[in-house]
């Protein structure tokens, strides 16, 4: 294409949610509701967990961890979302997108080695209790959150430098409700051959590697589980896996399905309800799984609710 028929984009209008939003005081409400919950649930976990010496375990210093990931995640698109319902505004700068993606990548990036790490102490407890102290010492949690930072970053580094080298020309309206990597590659009118390949290799790696160790951990786990004799101890083994299991379902389930399929094959309004629930409402649901689920997590629950009346 000649230079004089290219135009430069410096901004991009956001408009994944308009053919649903015929009410939007209803899905505003609705969106700042779960946004609310999201962040009340992740904070709960996060202070229940600094609060109660019962949860001071290498388990509970990675779900901290995952909590405060989940809320810069959750809080890297929804903020924008509601702006977006309460003022239909629904443009963001050339650069905004550019950062928005940036920690969005980072973050989910993040998360998915996170949920590996949690998944490996599962692994050392329940098939090597006797060195559970040594293989999750200090040192070890603190270098697990540090990899996953730094997957997490370099992931989203190359892809958003990929997304953003292209050209923009024929249209800046993105079928998305934020900055995602595909909706932003079927935008471009440059070759995207190699944006894609790179997107599928390295995000491929990120997601499918940890995916993978975690599928082995549990394999370990399975294995050591039944061994055990009682069907007591068995169902209590599997018991201190099962919230982290659901959220690993959920999470990588869904990652998977947009970010590692060739783009010809995307569809933008199943990628828009599947992006509704990795995004929005898995942040959501996560302190609610470890609570309930969670007998350690409940007691410490209960006993800062007996220390306030007192």
């Amino acid at each position: 294409m000649g230079r004089e028929n290219t135009t430069s984009v410096t901004e991009f209008v956001l408009v994944g949610f308009s053919i649903y939003t015929k009410n939007p005081p209803l899905f505003f409400a609705i969106g700042l509701l779960v946004y609310i919950l999201t962040l009340a649930g992740n904070v709960a976990i996060i202070a229940l967990i600094q609060a109660d010496q019962c949860l001071q375990t290498p388990m509970y210093f990675l779900l901290g961890n995952l909590s405060f990931v989940e809320i810069c995640y959750t809080s890297t698109t929804v903020p924008k979302m509601l702006w977006d319902l309460l003022l239909g505004d629904k443009t963001i700068s050339f650069v905004g997108c550019a950062l928005q993606m940036y920690f969005f990548v980072t973050l989910g990036g993040t998360e998915c080695v996170l949920l590996s790490a949690m998944a490996y102490d599962r692994y050392a407890a329940i098939c090597h209790p006797l060195r559970y102290s040594l293989l999750m010492s200090p040192p070890i949690c603190r270098s697990l959150l540090v990899i996953s930072w730094a997957i997490g970053n370099f992931n989203s580094i190359v892809n958003t430098a990929m997304v953003f080298s292209l050209n923009f020309c024929h249209s800046n309206k993105i079928d998305h409700f934020f900055c995602d990597i595909p909706p932003l590659l079927q935008l471009s009118c440059s070759d995207t051959f190699v944006s894609q390949l790179v997107t599928f290799t390295i995000s491929g790696c990120v997601m499918i590697v940890p995916f993978s160790l975690t599928l082995l951990s549990y394999i370990f786990i399975v294995f050591s589980v039944l061994k055990i004799h009682t069907a007591h101890g068995r169902i209590k083994a599997f018991s201190t896996c099962a919230s982290h299991l659901t959220v690993m379902s959920m999470f990588y389930g869904t990652i998977i399905y947009t970010y590692i399929r060739p783009s010809s094959t995307h569809s933008m309004e199943q990628d828009h309800i599947v992006s509704v629930l990795y995004a929005i409402i898995t942040p959501m649901l996560n302190p609610l799984i470890y609570s309930f689920r969670n007998k350690e997590v409940q007691g410490a629950l209960q006993r800062a609710l007996a220390k306030s009346r007192l």
